[in-house]
């Protein structure tokens, strides 16, 4: 049984960092693609990044500059880390993944519903 588990949510002032983990279980790791969406009250969910199996990464506009994704295929971890957040920034991040070797680039073009597997969300909040 395939699990994705985000942890590291929670209320921050703006201006503020946090770090993000999905923890994924009942999967080869390393061979999928993984992906961080947030989706804010009343909104559709929108994708935040993206690293490939390979490691190449996307980014969405509203976030490159602030935001880095990484994972560490040892510990079958992905980490979005959220600089001078801002209170725009409000949603429930998600994990996804999707099993193959794709670019990120590539998959920014995919569906939502393209991604194999997705997480339950945490929640972020930043304060003003």
């Amino acid at each position: 049984q395939v699990q994705l588990v985000e942890s590291g949510g929670g209320l921050v002032q703006t201006g503020g960092s946090l770090r993000l983990s999905c923890a994924a279980s009942g999967l080869t790791f390393g061979v999928y693609a993984m992906a961080w969406y947030l989706q804010a009250p009343g909104k559709e969910r929108e994708l935040v990044a993206i690293i490939s199996s390979g490691g190449s990464t996307y980014y969405a506009d509203s976030v490159k500059g602030r935001v880095t994704i990484s994972r560490d295929n040892a510990k079958n971890t992905t980490y979005l880390q959220m600089n001078s957040l801002k209170p725009e920034d409000t949603a429930v991040y998600s994990c996804a993944a999707k099993r193959g070797y794709f670019s990120g680039t590539y998959l920014a073009t995919r569906k939502i519903g393209d991604w194999d597997y997705w997480g339950q969300g945490t929640q972020v909040t930043v304060s003003s």
